[in-house]
């Protein structure tokens, strides 16, 4: 506490320009003010102002200090705001944007148990594909799957995600399992399609990040299909956990080329930066985070 004290008074001191400014600010005698810069000099052990009678003038040591106290004391302030702020109740407006599939699934079945928990809030879900612009559409909080290259933007981890090759059982009595990547060339691959081109897929192999152009006698622009026509039996599709672990868990669909999966492609809450982040987000992204963390959620997920 006396440690802390010295560190506020001598902030102070510097910001009023005068011991008996400090202390007229806080109530207490100039002598006072002055026994605890004394003994905060004493303590570190170097001058940190220079005092006369007329004015204050702070020393190389005093200025570099200085600058680390009043982060301290912001950083202190921020701890207890956040605290407060959290036995609070989440109140106003929300607006949430995700992937249109994940959105779907994941997000919108949700919503209502959310609420259901914070009465004083509304919830706007924008289901898009596109890469939404937080600042510039007031997006409080969005949904992406991958991390988030903008430095400016905060991301929290919601899940674990990869990729994985499925198939139905069917389709692999009828054309057999492939064992290596270049076993692709000879199935047919249910491939998304984006603007008239066709996405690849990614693996590793031999420690090395590869992008395969896969063929096959049907493409979509929408996942949603792709995962249809896997459980029928159509091909080979390339599909997030997320989407397939439910059927996979079921066996209806069997995942193959394992030893080649790419890193994750995890599941992330991104909102802007804030100092004093509303508990409303807070709150939303809390309850995603609990909801996607039960053992049996995404094995249950149709």
């Amino acid at each position: 506490m006396d440690k802390f004290r010295q560190i506020s008074t001598f902030v102070e001191v510097v910001a009023r320009g005068s011991l008996s400014a400090a202390a007229r600010a806080e109530g207490i005698a100039p002598a006072m003010i002055g026994r605890r810069l004394d003994a905060l000099e004493s303590r570190l052990g170097v001058k940190l102002v220079q005092r006369t009678t007329r004015r204050l003038a702070l020393t190389d040591e005093g200025a570099a200090f200085l600058e680390d106290c009043q982060r301290i004391l912001a950083e202190v302030d921020d701890a207890e705001s956040a605290v407060s702020e959290r036995s609070r109740r989440a109140t106003g407006h929300l607006l949430v944007s995700a992937p249109a599939g994940f959105g779907r699934q994941h997000v919108a079945p949700l919503i209502p148990s959310f609420l259901a928990e914070h009465r004083e809030l509304t919830v706007d879900l924008n289901l898009s594909d596109r890469i939404v612009d937080l600042i510039g559409e007031s997006v409080d909080v969005a949904i992406r799957i991958a991390s988030p290259a903008d430095s400016n933007l905060v991301s929290v981890k919601l899940a674990d995600n990869h990729r994985v090759v499925v198939a139905s059982p069917a389709y692999l009595k009828r054309h057999g399992t492939p064992q290596t990547l270049a076993d692709l060339a000879r199935h047919q691959c249910l491939a998304i399609s984006s603007e008239g081109s066709q996405r690849g897929w990614t693996f590793q192999e031999k420690g090395k990040i590869v992008t395969l152009k896969v063929s096959g006698n049907m493409v979509c622009n929408d996942g949603a299909v792709l995962h249809d026509w896997a459980l029928g039996g159509k091909g080979l599709a390339w599909r997030s956990m997320w989407e397939v672990a439910a059927q996979i868990g079921a066996g209806k669909l069997v995942t193959v080329l394992d030893q080649h999966a790419a890193p994750g492609n995890d599941i992330y809450a991104v909102f802007a930066q804030r100092r004093h982040l509303p508990l409303r987000i807070r709150a939303f992204v809390d309850f995603l985070r609990r909801a996607y963390d039960r053992p049996d959620y995404w094995r249950r997920k149709s």
